[in-house]
């Protein structure tokens, strides 16, 4: 099994700087974008915000009059105003605290969600080169893992920091207002806590990152592994698998916990930091109330003030780190966000594939994978589908068959040359417009996680069920479909794992039909099928193909001998095009092929 490899992956990515801690946390500024239209519940929380801070700073001044008024004077009454009034602000500040908790958590779980949206519909319109180099198991973390920290970051940490932030500068001030000496001394460790957390900042950001790749990798290598169980289980690799990914788990954790360390280490130190800064402040001030300087209720609410800048500054050290987890979270997710697709419609003068021809052309046509630059798949093709009619390709594996399929629905550009429909290059039309001219139904079928009616009605989303059942009547399918437990409401499970292999091959010819294409693109789409199936199928296969113009990747003999014109590939060059008969006269490779491939096929045929 294969272990993705993260970093390799993301060579491709702009923003990798990053990885070494080049960028500040001035990147989540970028998230700005998706809170924007939830502003109206961001105001209403920063006035909770205001409203709550104001309320907890004023029990300084409960705390001042409860031992001033109450405990120094002895005065039941003013010991009863003090309790009451603390009971008081006490209970406004839970109120704010839930309007502010609820619409900010409100907020962070829209945005995570909009970001995943985002990301998501973003992906699906990439180039397939990208995912050449992209994992998807990769893909998948920055969708789920990173999104669902950036909610935790928006909906808790960042309200605690902005709190925070907020009650310690308005604590300070407060000490400046009851004992400006006292507050020098407490302004006097500020330095020494923002040193580490500018240093142990930076150390926990890098490996914040570090951490979420690690885990895209765990991510990867277990999906990977239970993708292919079968094949694991069948070669027996079921305890090297575990151990390889022991190795995974515990480069992850072991990258984890020294993130874990550094923070810790950076909350310790700056608790140390604003402690001991209390202390001297205690000793000076219990000094200053001795010798009658100041009151005790003075000392009392500067201690309550002190304690409050220390907690917040312990709390923004520790929502530090979590906001350097943040970054390194949207960093990863604005770089998928930042890829451009290499295949995009006409800016200004896009056709129309209305009423042009089905004729298909690759003209002078080269091409090599972004992969694979220093090998062409496609060599100075020339090869022509005339409309209505029928055209094989035949060649030994790697000869460019399936390449020519790509080009043609414009998951690719060539190089060089054009590939055309109706004499127009492909690169005029709108890819989607383009694509929904055709139908492909591939080797392996792509069936989704979901109902038969779904699989089916893919290729026609506002298909009836009437149409639906139709088509799979028209593929032979409709028969073990109404056996199945709830019919074509039936759920096919991953990858249609609960049907046989020539049942989601019908399921996948019953949706290009529903399609109703004019090109129709087969990958030896017979290739599962038992005889029987076969029979009726390219009976179906045939009707559909009437008047369209159809072209097979064809590996059996029965598949293509009947084909208009048949074109032999061979490493991306056309080695000859034509009837069966004429092939197996002129051209070398076709008669090897006949031999090798199709041997019972061709006796069949003589015979």
């Amino acid at each position: 099994m294969q272990k993705q490899n993260t970093e390799e992956q993301q060579q491709d990515m702009p923003g990798n700087e990053s990885k070494n801690g080049r960028k500040s946390l001035s990147i989540l500024l970028e998230l700005l974008k998706f809170v924007g239209p939830y502003k109206t519940k961001v105001f209403a929380a920063l006035v909770a915000l205001f409203f709550t801070a104001g309320l907890t700073l004023s029990v300084g001044h409960g705390v001042r009059l409860l031992i001033d008024e109450g405990f120094s004077q002895r005065s039941l009454s003013d010991l009863s105003s003090a309790i009451q009034f603390i009971v008081v602000v006490t209970i406004c500040i839970s109120i704010g605290t839930f309007f502010r908790f609820y619409l900010v958590s409100s907020v962070g779980e829209r945005v995570s969600a909009d970001i995943r949206l985002a990301v998501f519909n973003h992906v699906v319109t990439l180039h397939p080169s990208y995912f050449e180099t992209n994992g998807s198991g990769d893909i998948m973390s920055r969708l789920t893992t990173d999104t669902t920290l950036l909610q935790s970051i928006i909906g808790s940490s960042f309200s605690m920091a902005m709190r925070s932030a907020l009650m310690c500068i308005g604590a300070i001030i407060m000490l400046f207002a009851t004992n400006v000496k006292l507050t020098l001394i407490v302004l006097a460790s500020v330095p020494f806590i923002l040193v580490p957390i500018l240093v142990y900042g930076r150390r926990v950001r890098a490996l914040s990152r570090k951490s979420q790749d690690s885990m895209s990798d765990v991510g990867s290598y277990a999906g990977e592994a239970i993708e292919h169980i079968k094949t694991v289980q069948s070669y027996s690799r079921e305890s090297e698998e575990k151990a390889s990914f022991s190795t995974e788990v515990e480069r992850a954790y072991e990258i984890g916990r020294e993130r874990v360390k550094q923070r810790a280490i950076l909350i310790s130190g700056v608790i140390v930091i604003v402690f001991g800064a209390i202390s001297g402040m205690l000793w000076v001030g219990g000094s200053d109330v001795i010798h009658g300087k100041m009151s005790a209720g003075d000392l009392g609410a500067f201690v309550f003030y002190a304690i409050m800048v220390a907690s917040s500054t312990a709390t923004i050290s520790e929502v530090f780190g979590e906001l350097q987890r943040a970054a390194g979270a949207t960093e990863r997710l604005l770089e998928i966000l930042n890829v451009e697709s290499h295949i995009v419609a006409p800016e200004n003068d896009a056709l129309s594939t209305k009423g042009v021809s089905a004729e298909v052309s690759f003209d002078d046509v080269s091409f090599f994978y972004p992969s694979r630059k220093d090998s062409a798949a496609i060599s100075q093709l020339n090869l022509i589908a005339e409309e209505g009619r029928v055209l094989a390709l035949v060649g030994p594996s790697g000869a460019g068959k399936t390449t020519l399929f790509e080009l043609l629905q414009r998951f690719y550009d060539p190089q060089k040359g054009a590939v055309k429909l109706g004499g127009v290059d492909v690169r005029r039309f709108d890819p989607k417009e383009l694509r929904d001219t055709m139908a492909l139904v591939p080797q392996q079928p792509a069936l989704f996680s979901h109902d038969v009616f779904h699989n089916i009605r893919y290729g026609k989303p506002n298909a009836t069920d009437e149409e639906v059942i139709e088509a799979a009547k028209k593929a032979h399918a409709h028969e073990f479909i109404v056996n199945l437990p709830q019919g074509y409401q039936s759920f096919l499970g991953e990858k249609g794992v609960r049907l046989s292999g020539g049942q989601q091959q019908r399921i996948a010819i019953a949706r290009a039909i529903l399609k109703d294409p004019t090109i129709l693109l087969l990958d030896e789409a017979t290739s599962a099928l038992d005889s029987e199936s076969e029979h009726h199928v390219q009976k179906a296969l045939e009707a559909l193909m009437k008047n369209r113009t159809t072209i097979i990747i064809a590996h059996r003999l029965s598949t293509i001998q009947h084909a208009d014109q048949i074109a032999v590939l061979d490493h991306g060059r056309l080695v000859d095009v034509g009837n069966h008969a004429e092939l197996l006269q002129s051209c070398d490779l076709y008669q090897r092929l006949v031999e090798l491939q199709f041997k019972q096929g061709a006796r069949e045929a003589i015979e």
